[in-house]
C-alpha cells in the first residue's frame, strides 16, 4: 500500500513539474497564454491543470517559486563555498545562466515580498559574498576591490548575458557566455595600460 502511495506521489509530482515547464514555454512566449493552452502544451487536461492551480495567479506563483527554487539549488551545485574561487565562479554563472535562460519567465515574477524567495535570495548574496572574498584571498580580485560594487557588476553581467542567451537551447553557448560574464569580471575590457 505505502509503495503504491508513493508511486502516485511521484507521478503527481511529475505532473506538476510537466505543468510547469508547459507553463514557462507558454507564458514566456505569450505572457497573456490561458490556462487551456498551458494545459495543451502540457499533454494533459484543463481540468488537470485546475485540480493543482485554482487560478492562474496560483499557477504562476508556483512558476515562481519552482524557479527560485532552481536558482537556488543552482548556486549550491556549483559548491562556491568549497570549490576552488575560479572554477567555483565559472560553476556558478553557468548554473544560474542555465536558470536564467530557461526559467526567464518565472524568474521575472518572483515577488521580493514572498518570504521563501527572500530566504533563497538572501542566502544566494551570503554565498556570492563569501566566494567574492574567497577570490579577493586567492589573488583573483585586487586586495582593494569593493566587494559589493564587484558582485553587483557581476549580477548585471549575468544578467546581460541571460539576455544575450534567451534564443540558446545548448551548454556549449551557455558555458561561452559564463566565460564571457568571468572573464569581463576579472579583467574588464579595456587594453592594459
Amino acid at each position: 500500500m505505502e509503495t503504491r502511495g508513493r508511486a502516485l506521489r511521484a507521478d503527481a509530482e511529475r505532473t506538476v513539474r510537466t505543468i510547469l515547464e508547459a507553463a514557462e514555454r507558454v507564458l514566456a512566449a505569450d505572457p497573456a497564454a490561458t490556462m487551456e493552452q498551458i494545459a495543451a502544451a502540457a499533454g494533459v487536461a484543463r481540468t488537470t491543470v485546475h485540480r493543482r492551480f485554482a487560478t492562474r495567479e496560483a499557477l504562476v506563483e508556483a512558476l515562481a517559486t519552482w524557479a527560485t527554487e532552481q536558482f537556488h539549488q543552482a548556486v549550491e551545485a556549483a559548491r562556491p563555498l568549497t570549490s576552488p574561487p575560479l572554477v567555483a565562479l565559472h560553476q556558478v554563472t553557468v548554473n544560474v545562466l542555465q536558470v536564467k535562460i530557461g526559467w526567464s519567465f518565472a524568474m521575472s515574477r518572483i515577488a521580493p515580498s514572498d518570504p521563501e524567495a527572500a530566504r533563497a535570495h538572501a542566502d544566494v548574496l551570503a554565498q556570492c559574498d563569501q566566494l567574492f572574498r574567497r577570490a579577493q584571498e586567492a589573488g583573483l580580485l585586487s586586495a582593494d576591490t569593493d566587494l559589493e560594487w564587484a558582485r553587483r557588476v557581476y549580477y548585471a553581467l549575468i544578467h546581460e548575458a541571460a539576455e544575450e542567451g534567451r534564443e540558446v537551447a545548448d551548454i556549449g553557448t551557455v558555458d561561452q557566455l559564463a566565460a564571457r560574464v568571468v572573464g569581463t569580471l576579472l579583467h574588464g575590457i579595456g587594453a592594459p595600460v
